[in-house]
């Protein structure tokens, strides 16, 4: 070669690195051409840059997003297998988060036998603010704690005061997380409800062979992490059998549809009225009018939804 053109390319001022042209002749290059060679060189740099970029981060969301699947694959080991087989309450639940991992938490306790000679069972369901990673921690963190509670996990006032007072010691307090829950407790024999709220939407009841729903907004508290001195009042209802129960998380009211309207609790209604006297299948009703009413499979928010009918 007997003439070398050396073309740098730059990167917001600095010399990443450089070009060689090399001619056989040392007439070949006419020194008119320089700024459209420049200009070319760096236009073709900074499309490999790009690429390469690009190809850096999609290997980075790739490895995020593996790491986010197995959050998600854990924080379902926290959850009920299943649903308990309890005699005069046939039950179904359903989970599911806006993104891989997520903020809401339902659970069952088998809290043994009562006075009147039934068995007690403990049903729990919880919302911590905001969405993704951060959320599911505060979710772990509220699952461990209602599993250490010292003995069984009643009356549901009680358990909710424990938790409170806990999330408010806890340093995802620092955070400004906060969860809102209800906890209620169902006896068997006698068929009655007593339950404990905590800034949670209101359960829905509907009595038997009535189309209209009740919401069951007594015992209202703030949610729980926010106030260490908080009381959590309790409510007791006597349930018959052909009631319908549904508890939710407000990812399924506060769904969207492209026009910005919300989904809201009369529709929830009338989809847990559409899936009829099977707790699946209103669980099937409800997600089946959310998906044609959002038109996305999944929310802005996480969605839990437990239904119950009594036998």
């Amino acid at each position: 070669a007997k003439c070398l053109v050396v073309v740098p390319h730059y990167d917001q001022g600095v010399s990443l690195n450089m070009v060689c042209h090399f001619y056989h002749s040392d007439t070949a290059f006419n020194d008119e051409d320089l700024p459209e060679l420049v200009w070319m060189s760096n236009l073709f740099g900074r499309a490999v840059n790009n690429l390469a970029l690009s190809r850096d981060l999609q290997d980075a969301y790739n490895t995020l997003d593996r790491e986010l699947k197995v959050v998600e694959q854990l924080q379902r080991t926290l959850l009920p297998q299943g649903v308990p087989p309890i005699p005069t309450l046939k039950l179904a639940a359903h989970y599911q988060t806006s993104r891989n991992a997520g903020g809401d938490y339902y659970d069952f306790f088998d809290l043994g036998t009562s006075d009147e000679g039934g068995r007690q069972w403990g049903i729990f369901m919880a919302d911590v603010s905001g969405h993704g990673t951060p959320a599911a921690v505060v979710m772990a963190v509220t699952h461990a704690l209602a599993h250490s509670y010292p003995g069984h996990p009643k009356p549901p006032g009680l358990l909710l005061h424990y938790l409170n007072q806990k999330l408010c010691a806890s340093p995802t307090s620092a955070s400004g997380a906060f969860v809102t829950g209800v906890y209620a407790i169902y006896d068997d024999r006698a068929r009655t409800l007593t339950w404990s709220s905590a800034g949670h939407p209101a359960a829905r009841l509907f009595r038997a062979g009535s189309p209209t729903a009740l919401a069951l907004d007594g015992a209202q508290a703030l949610p729980l992490g926010i106030s260490p001195d908080e009381h959590y009042p309790q409510s007791m209802l006597q349930l018959r059998p052909g009631d319908r129960l549904a508890w939710y998380t407000d990812g399924i009211t506060e769904s969207f549809d492209p026009r910005g309207v919300m989904f809201d609790a009369p529709r929830l209604d009338e989809a847990l009225l559409s899936g009829g006297c099977d707790p699946q299948e209103m669980i099937n009703s409800v997600n089946e009018k959310l998906g044609l009413f959002t038109t996305t499979p999944r929310g802005e928010d996480d969605r839990t939804l437990i239904t119950a009918v009594v036998q």
